[in-house]
């Protein structure tokens, strides 16, 4: 069984290192993927649309209706919105974008991105956006023209900046969620757990025990769903809002862990997962009792 240094080691590397469905008006925009999906960075359900989408190296790889398709660019800190995404990254090969991205955003499935801040200067691996208020929360890495290196939020879309002081934060950050329209509630998945800030990255405080590796955490309304690496992988949902929780039941994993969580919007029911070997989950009889595997270490099904 791989030991649990060697994995929170993957799962760290693999963070650094690593609608319905559109029509095809564009020509190739969107074409029949059926290659090897890798370094995936993020997934959501963004905009309008209906479709699972896979932030990767490669471009965006959307799965609806049983099939996957495929654009281009290299996204990181890859975030869902009500009107299409936020990302960071790097532009693919026919991109004028500079490189890296800073942050952009596109409303129209990732057929054109919006320049937000830091274009040509700074690649977000951890940063959130709110999927209704696009208010965002980062970890920025290093200093660049605007910020130092540091924890920073904006409530104005990138204009302007904050820095809060993440005290408390323990640990090496895997990723950040933000409350989809109260952004006082930031969420944290740490090598030493899984942490909640209520006043909006300030200070956090752990929600989970000693020994456990927080690995994912999403929000959906005021729900926050987690994943953690101990002796086994869980999923939990706890409310942000009286702190009940639930266990939610999960596919069998052997040597393996949930590293990105979406649920879509326009089908509550419907609850995907992706794990750091490269498999892809879908639940969609709301009880979350039957899971239907799409990507399988990496290869659509």
């Amino acid at each position: 069984m791989m030991s649990k240094i060697l994995f929170i080691n993957t799962i760290i590397l693999s963070a650094i290192f690593l609608a319905g469905c559109t029509s095809n008006e564009e020509g190739d925009f969107e074409v029949a993927f059926d290659n090897k999906i890798e370094h995936i960075h993020g997934i959501g359900y963004a905009g309008e649309t209906n479709g699972l989408y896979f932030a990767t190296h490669g471009g965006l790889k959307i799965y609806c209706d049983s099939e996957a398709t495929r654009n281009y660019n290299d996204y990181m800190g890859f975030n869902a919105v009500d009107e299409g995404f936020y990302t960071s990254g790097h532009p693919g090969g026919h991109s004028d974008i500079p490189n890296p991205f800073g942050i952009q955003r596109s409303f129209d499935g990732g057929r054109t991105l919006e320049h937000i801040k830091f274009e040509g200067e700074t690649d977000y691996h951890a940063m959130a956006v709110g999927y209704d208020s696009h208010d965002i929360f980062l970890m920025n890495p290093e200093r660049n023209s605007e910020l130092e290196k540091g924890f920073y939020r904006s409530v104005d879309e990138g204009e302007t900046w904050e820095e809060v002081d993440a005290e408390g934060l323990e640990g090496g950050v895997l990723s950040f969620a933000m409350h989809p329209a109260d952004s006082n509630f930031v969420a944290a998945a740490t090598s030493e757990g899984i942490y909640l800030s209520k006043n909006g990255g300030n200070d956090f405080k752990v929600l989970t025990d000693a020994g456990h590796s927080g690995t994912a955490v999403y929000f959906f309304e005021d729900d926050l769903y987690y994943a953690t690496y101990g002796e086994s992988v869980k999923l939990v949902k706890r409310s942000v809002r009286n702190d009940d929780k639930v266990a939610i039941n999960i596919p069998k994993m052997n040597d393996d862990g949930i590293l990105y969580i979406a649920r879509n919007p326009r089908n509550t029911e419907e609850l995907g997962i992706y794990t750091i070997n490269g498999d892809a989950y879908l639940s969609k009889d709301g009880s979350v009792e039957q899971w239907g595997k799409i990507l399988n270490d990496g290869n659509a099904k």
